[in-house]
C-alpha cells in the first residue's frame, strides 16, 4: 500500500490531533481518519476510484480546523542523496 497524501489538523496532543491519509493499493483507494495521534483510533474507508476517495477526504477536512498537508513518507529503502 502506498501513501499518496497526508493531512494534519495542526494540533498536538492525544485529545486534539487528527490526521487524514489517502493511500492506494493496486486499484483500490483507502482513506484513513485518525484521532489521537499514532496510537489513536482510526476509521477506514475503501473506494474503487480516486474521485470517490477524494470526495471523502474533502468532507473530512471541512470544519474549523486549519488543515496542513504533510509530505508522504518516502518509499522503504529510499536513501537521501549523498
Amino acid at each position: 500500500m502506498e501513501q499518496r497524501r497526508h493531512w494534519w489538523n495542526g494540533k498536538w496532543g492525544r485529545l486534539a490531533r487528527r490526521d487524514v491519509f489517502l493511500r492506494v493499493d493496486g486499484d483500490r483507494w483507502h482513506v484513513e481518519q485518525r484521532a489521537g495521534g499514532a496510537e489513536g483510533v482510526s476509521q477506514f474507508y475503501e473506494y474503487a476510484s480516486v474521485e470517490e476517495a477524494e470526495e471523502t477526504v474533502r468532507a473530512l477536512l471541512e470544519g474549523p480546523d486549519t488543515w496542513r498537508e504533510l509530505s508522504p513518507r518516502p518509499p522503504s529503502g529510499w536513501a537521501p542523496p549523498v
